[in-house]
């Protein structure tokens, strides 16, 4: 593909990344990332001078791409999701997690809210969808023990994002480990770890101060759907499906780690545990069908959004956009190193951009690659700046993610939310700083 005969950048320019500051402005006018990617196509289109046919080529072309593949993994882990909660398996982890933890104090209800949402959501894929699940269970438990509501959605919004890391089959994960190259053990060890634990900890020790601080003036209200663990019963059926279910993952993501499974591997995974759930709860295949579609459907519009990303991220490298950026940073970090590229990608993508985490590891990916292999930055220690990018954002400042997390945890307390994720932040940032300097000497 090159650029037509009626293009308005050259190769190699900086104007091609017109697209991406049209799709920035129109998120920033709290446009959804749907309509910013379609204004971004348009403007890349004029830029490049690309007709009709030619267009059309490119989109056809996106849906065979990478974002394309993690877009129909997204797809079909909803519909897993709702299977999951079809089968009560998510509702029996829950139970099993709380119960066995234990909760009869004010930190064991922070661990069981923590823990719970890590590993929901990082079965699930989904930071909104994990932690409703989790919610109605948890809350009237916690409640007993005196958790505010700001403290609540403090740990699920965390535990959740956490989750999204460690997930081996989260959207976030594959992602990151497709850009990279990074097998999922060394993208644990390198990057995802360390973030997380410093990240738990320091929202641990914030939320404790709010606890302290609101204990007494914030209370919960019990309502309707909210469940009484104590009078959960958990089947047979849905132990025995749970236990398959488990058995099932870890011996199929085992498998891929093992053997070195590509993103692809993802999908087979998905419906396979698809079919444990069904054969084991014994679900009408009809039913169990529609669920699943029920669930892919709700993810049908992040498809749509990966495959515009796709194909502006051709149209500006087919003016040279990324290409031309990448030699003005080279120019102005020169004699700056390894460290000050982690940190300069961090704070970008942390506090400059906010898309679909998956599009954004992209696209920050994208931006600086160039300037990563230039100083010779372990590719270990950059996806520590792929994490940053992706998940500082919503810590400073009002996101809808933030507010969902509220809605979830029945908080209207934003301010006091919002100096917790301000704690984590700089944690963050901290760690970030002494990584840059640390982890390039240690990854040789």
């Amino acid at each position: 593909m090159e650029l037509g005969k009626y293009a308005l950048v050259s190769e190699s320019s900086l104007l091609a990344l017109l697209p991406l500051l049209a799709y920035l402005i129109m998120v920033f006018k709290n446009k959804s990332n749907l309509a910013g990617l379609i204004v971004g196509v348009i403007v890349g289109a004029i830029l490049t001078g690309q007709g009709i046919a030619s267009l059309a080529g490119i989109f056809a072309n996106s849906l065979g791409s990478f974002l394309a593949i993690i877009g129909i993994i997204i797809m079909f882990g909803s519909g897993l999701g709702y299977l999951m909660n079809k089968t009560k398996v998510s509702q029996t982890l829950v139970y099993w997690i709380v119960k066995g933890i234990g909760v009869d104090s004010e930190k064991k209800g922070m661990i069981a809210v923590v823990v719970s949402s890590i590993v929901i959501c990082g079965l699930l894929g989904t930071l909104a969808g994990g932690n409703a699940i989790i919610a109605p269970v948890v809350i009237p438990l916690v409640a007993t023990v005196g958790l505010t509501p700001s403290a609540v959605t403090s740990l699920l919004r965390v535990g959740g994002e956490v989750g999204l890391m460690v997930g081996p089959l989260t959207g976030v994960t594959l992602a990151t480990m497709g850009v990279t190259g990074l097998s999922y053990g060394e993208l644990m060890l390198w990057a995802v770890i360390p973030f997380s634990i410093v990240w738990i900890g320091s929202t641990m020790f914030s939320a404790g101060r709010i606890q302290k601080k609101l204990k007494g003036v914030e209370t919960y209200e019990i309502t309707d759907e909210m469940i009484d663990i104590n009078e959960m019963v958990i089947t047979k059926e849905q132990k025995r499906t749970t236990i398959l279910f488990l058995l099932a993952f870890f011996l199929l993501v085992g498998f891929g780690v093992i053997t070195g499974q590509g993103t692809n591997y993802a999908i087979i995974v998905m419906l396979v545990l698809s079919a444990v759930l069904i054969i084991s709860s014994r679900m009408e295949i009809d039913s169990a069908i529609d669920t699943f579609v029920e669930g892919a459907m709700k993810m049908v519009n992040m498809f749509f959004i990966f495959i515009f990303f796709e194909v502006m991220f051709f149209l500006i490298n087919l003016g040279g956009g990324f290409e031309a950026l990448g030699n003005l940073l080279t120019n102005l970090v020169e004699g700056g190193g390894k460290a000050l590229v982690l940190i300069i990608a961090s704070l970008i993508g942390g506090f400059g951009i906010e898309a679909a985490a998956v599009a954004e590891i992209t696209l920050v990916h994208e931006m600086f690659i160039d300037l990563v292999n230039s100083v010779g930055l372990p590719i270990e220690i950059w996806a520590t700046a792929l994490l940053a990018a992706t998940r500082i954002t919503g810590s400073v400042y009002p996101t809808a993610n933030l507010a969902g997390q509220m809605g979830i945890a029945r908080c209207t307390n934003m301010k006091e939310v919002l100096k917790v994720c301000w704690i984590g932040a700089a944690a963050l940032w901290i760690w970030v700083i002494i990584w840059s300097l640390v982890g390039p000497i240690l990854a040789g």
